[in-house]
């Protein structure tokens, strides 16, 4: 593992339309059609994750292991969505990021996420290693 390449304040951005699957109804997290909390974190997780692409050994992958989200207004089905990851800091094999993601209007969310850098093939046997 070598973090060298990683580059803080290096950002990835990207957008995408809240469709009726990305709702709270959708997602059992509430009984309204508007972007749900789960979808925009998992927008900001994806955004995060390819504002590494490039930047990893090879053979190296990152999986998430906290994330501290404000979702902090509501989005209608529909509208475009922007989330912007901008690398905060390395600490060792922990990558921080901070987090924004707006609609056509406002903010409508922050976030600060950590990414832990892990060898796949190493991470997916300790699993098989554990039981219960």
């Amino acid at each position: 593992m070598n973090t060298s390449g990683i580059i803080p304040g290096r950002s990835f951005s990207q957008e995408k339309v809240v469709t009726r699957e990305d709702t709270a109804i959708a997602h059992g997290s509430g009984k309204l059609a508007v972007f749900a909390t789960p979808a925009l974190v998992g927008f900001m997780e994806n955004t995060a994750l390819r504002c590494l692409e490039g930047m990893l050994d090879g053979r190296d992958d990152t999986v998430g292991t906290s994330i501290d989200v404000k979702h902090l207004k509501a989005t209608a089905v529909g509208k475009r969505v922007t989330c912007r990851a901008t690398i905060a800091g390395v600490d060792g094999r922990c990558v921080r990021f901070t987090i924004e993601a707006r609609d056509e209007v406002a903010l409508i969310g922050v976030a600060v996420h950590e990414r832990f850098i892990v060898d796949p093939g190493k991470f997916m046997q300790k699993l098989g290693q554990c039981s219960g």
